[in-house]
């Protein structure tokens, strides 16, 4: 599932109407891959990844207890820190997130 995350990834940086088109609506989707996918599918942007966007898709979902989505806020955290540690540090201290996504986010802090 994970590696469908970077197809759609790949799909988005190409076609970017399809992040409003399906991303946003899989955000706040019940199917648990569905939200993973809109969280992950940045996760190889690096600088072009859409802090406003990522945040965004993250709290709508904080309240989501689910261990695939919690790890996944996590690991797309971590990956953007090596970009952007100041930013993922901020996030972190401004938010709150469940301990797997914090443990996660600050692997490389």
């Amino acid at each position: 599932m994970d590696s469908l995350a970077n197809i759609i990834g790949i799909l988005c940086a190409k076609y970017p109407e399809l992040v409003q088109n399906h991303i946003l609506s899989w955000a706040e989707s019940e199917n648990i891959w569905l939200v993973r996918i809109s969280v992950l599918f940045q996760l190889k942007y690096k600088e072009n990844t859409d802090r406003e966007l990522l945040k965004l898709i993250i709290l709508k979902n904080t309240n989501n207890k689910e261990f695939f989505i919690t790890k996944a806020f996590g690991w797309a955290l971590r990956e953007y820190s090596m970009t952007n540690k100041e930013w993922v540090k901020l996030f972190l201290e401004s938010n709150t997130l469940q301990s797997l996504s914090v443990r996660e986010a600050s692997k490389y802090l």
